[in-house]
């Protein structure tokens, strides 16, 4: 909302005009909070985990952990209220945390990773068992709430298209 005024005034957005220092955005003040609560996840493990030793297991865990913050209610496939994306009663199934919470805190973390000397290369963030867990927590989650998962359709080329020229023709 202040972002339009400062603009206005000329002053640039996060920086202390008595100071001269950049305030970090949000977005890198949140990524800053979540690196490190998982490096204190790790220095709690027994025994400690370094982030060298840490892999895809040890992202998995903690994302496990951050489910007792949860919000979101995820209804189990016992429960009356399974699939229906609005239930009328309250019922005891567990909170969780949602997928694109945690969809958002994996982008944060990966790149996190990245800036504090970690490879590319070595990014237990960015591995396939990171991919395949937010998935299934997406598909599990919106089963719960009666929506269905579309996946999407991979485009037909006819085969009248695909011998014809992709170029324009200006005639």
């Amino acid at each position: 909302m202040d972002r339009g005024k400062e603009l206005a005034e000329g002053s640039s957005p996060g920086a202390d005009p008595a100071t001269g220092a950049v305030t970090p955005s949000r977005y890198e003040s949140q990524k800053r909070r979540d690196w490190n609560t998982f490096g204190q996840f790790l220095r709690n493990q027994r025994p400690p985990i370094s982030l060298p030793q840490c892999n895809s297991n040890h992202v998995l865990d903690f994302l496990r952990y951050l489910d007792q913050f949860g919000k979101t209610k995820v209804h189990l496939q016992g429960c009356i209220f399974y699939g229906q994306p609005e239930p009328p009663a309250p019922c005891t199934c567990p909170l969780r945390q949602a997928w694109g919470s945690l969809d958002a805190l994996i982008g944060r973390l990966r790149a996190a990773y990245e800036e504090n000397g970690g490879s590319s290369e070595m990014n237990p963030f960015a591995s396939g068992a990171i991919r395949i867990y937010l998935k299934e927590v997406k598909e599990c989650q919106a089963k719960a709430r009666g929506i269905p998962c579309k996946k999407k359709k991979k485009k037909l080329i006819d085969s009248d298209e695909s011998n014809s020229s992709s170029m324009p023709s200006f005639s």
